[in-house]
């Protein structure tokens, strides 16, 4: 019973990395991404989103309660899980070192990132361009954040390569090669976007270079 339950824990707890908050991630790097078209356009998509009918429910349920769950057993995992890497070295075994690293990092950067914004919404702040430009104003912010933004796309491309592996959509080792370059496609793809709208935050000119 123990075994099952673990196995369907982790089955779920890789299906919530990919949908919702995969699909989350996209979205919010989406949005970030107007900030390249100048602090007009970020402020209308991020008013956008802001007025979405029932958006309390969804981030309850659609966002906060899903990231709870996958973040708990995350580090579950990570003190469960045990990595050959010294003694292999293979690049899956340093993809899952990678991965537990990313994830723990990303507690710390989401839990600040939303207390910088959503926490400050609700007591009267207005999350804005320039309230994301003044917060990356700051080189250590600014730092905090490359890495933060860097480690959420690797989390994500990573953990849907090991979605597509846990759920056996990829199970021969041609489809999971296949799978490793897509994935890094994504990673690339993503990163580009995150980097370019922290770009926009502090320099709007050399971004839409």
């Amino acid at each position: 019973m123990a075994e099952n339950r673990d196995f369907m824990n982790r089955r779920l707890h890789s299906l919530l990395g990919v949908i919702p908050i995969g699909i989350f991630l996209i979205q919010h790097l989406t949005v970030n991404f107007f900030a390249t078209r100048g602090a007009e356009a970020f402020n209308a998509a991020a008013h956008f989103m802001e007025s979405l009918p029932y958006r309390i429910f969804l981030e309850i349920f659609i966002i906060f309660l899903p990231i709870l769950f996958h973040a708990v057993y995350g580090l579950y995992i990570v003190f469960q899980g045990k990595s050959n890497t010294t003694r292999f070295g293979f690049f899956r075994n340093w993809m899952f070192l990678a991965q537990r690293i990313t994830g723990v990092y990303l507690l710390v950067f989401i839990a600040w990132h939303v207390w910088q914004t959503r926490v400050q919404a609700a007591f009267g702040a207005d999350v804005n361009y320039d309230m994301m430009a003044e917060i990356l104003s700051s080189p250590f912010m600014l730092v905090f954040y490359i890495i933060g933004v860097l480690s959420a796309t690797f989390h994500f491309s990573n953990g849907l390569w090991s979605f597509l592996v846990s759920w056996g959509i990829t199970v021969t080792p041609r489809s999971q090669r296949l799978a490793t370059y897509a994935t890094a496609v994504v990673f690339v793809a993503l990163s580009v976007i995150g980097m370019s709208a922290l770009l926009a935050f502090i320099n709007p000119d050399l971004a839409n270079m």
